[in-house]
């Protein structure tokens, strides 16, 4: 069984903590929060401690495992700080760093002590998204010539407003179409070129943004474009979508997590208490947040390669921060 501590007690974190706990296999022993009463909650529902610090924790609980789910621009220092303890793997949720030199150095300390490092793309392991890749793949649609994809809802919530600070989150781009970008280039090969328009790119920095709008070209090396939506500004539930089309077929998808007053009274009961963010769900009877952690932890087990790789997690990066740039000049942005 994995010893499994975690940094963050924000949504995604309980997320994962309910994943571990519900796993055979894992069990939660520590948390670790900025916010005390935070981190004693969440530890609290899954009969672990909580800690004051993360140095702490590692020493204490000692974990196999460490999950790091605290504000993107702090992925570095916790994955690093994991690395270096000699643990048998290390979680980061996405994206996996704030920069494309904080995931390089990720990367770098976690092959250095040869520690397994896995970037939680979920949509990976949701079904729809994973049967999608399955029949272009198989021809299913012949010569894929186009890909849409949309994907947003109401603004999120959460500890310091960290959403809402495009220099932290990334705003749309790099915190929420993320998601699409890892899923696109895992289906469709490499990004040669990217085109963007969107709102919080072209705000000064250390604006705080109260919603959030992008709308990204990309051309594939293999000839494929793409066209990705992200909106943090759509009060109508959150919603998912693709669209995939070639010269043999069409692929259609669409989720409409639903906004009726529960949603709507959840998210702000969520917004008074400081954090409200909507997860997206699937109606399949595995969890995906479950099947990826699953799937890590299974891959520690037997020595497999996980899936998803460092580099998977700092391409999807880059690919967004050149849209993020790409808004910010007006300007297409060519990927090395």
């Amino acid at each position: 069984m994995f010893r499994v501590a975690i940094a963050g007690a924000g949504g995604m974190a309980h997320m994962h903590a309910s994943c571990y706990t519900a796993n055979p296999n894992a069990c939660v022993v520590g948390v670790y929060d900025k916010r005390p009463d935070a981190a004693a909650e969440m530890a609290g529902a899954n009969g672990a401690t909580a800690y004051a610090g993360f140095a702490e924790m590692l020493e204490a609980a000692r974990p196999d495992v460490v999950d790091v789910c605290v504000p993107t621009p702090w992925h570095v220092d916790y994955v690093v700080a994991a690395a270096e303890a000699g643990l048998k793997g290390v979680v980061v949720e996405k994206p996996m760093g704030r920069s494309v030199e904080d995931c390089e150095r990720m990367a770098a300390a976690c092959a250095a002590s040869g520690t397994p490092l896995f970037v939680a793309h979920v949509l990976r392991f949701f079904p729809e998204f994973a049967e999608a890749k399955r029949q272009v793949d198989a021809g299913a649609v012949g010569t894929v010539v186009t890909v849409r994809t949309r994907r947003g809802g109401s603004f999120p919530r959460a500890w310091e407003n960290w959403y809402g600070k495009p220099d932290w989150s990334g705003g749309v781009i790099l915190d929420l179409v993320i998601h699409d970008l890892d899923w696109l280039r895992w289906t469709f090969g490499d990004v040669e070129r990217v085109f963007a328009k969107g709102i919080s790119p072209k705000l000064p920095p250390d604006s705080e943004v109260n919603s959030d709008y992008a709308l990204i070209t990309l051309k594939f090396k293999s000839g494929v474009i793409g066209h990705v939506e992200a909106t943090w500004a759509d009060p109508g539930g959150f919603k998912v979508g693709f669209e995939i089309a070639g010269d043999a077929g069409l692929l259609e998808s669409n989720f409409n997590q639903p906004a009726g007053v529960p949603f709507v009274a959840a998210l702000q009961r969520g917004a008074e208490a400081g954090a409200a963010v909507a997860v997206p769900e699937s109606p399949t009877a595995v969890n995906p947040y479950y099947a990826e952690l699953d799937h890590f932890l299974t891959c520690l087990a037997s020595g497999a390669t996980p899936s998803i790789t460092p580099k998977d997690g700092c391409e999807a990066v880059r690919i967004a921060l050149a849209a993020f740039e790409s808004a910010q000049t007006g300007e297409p942005v060519v990927l090395p």
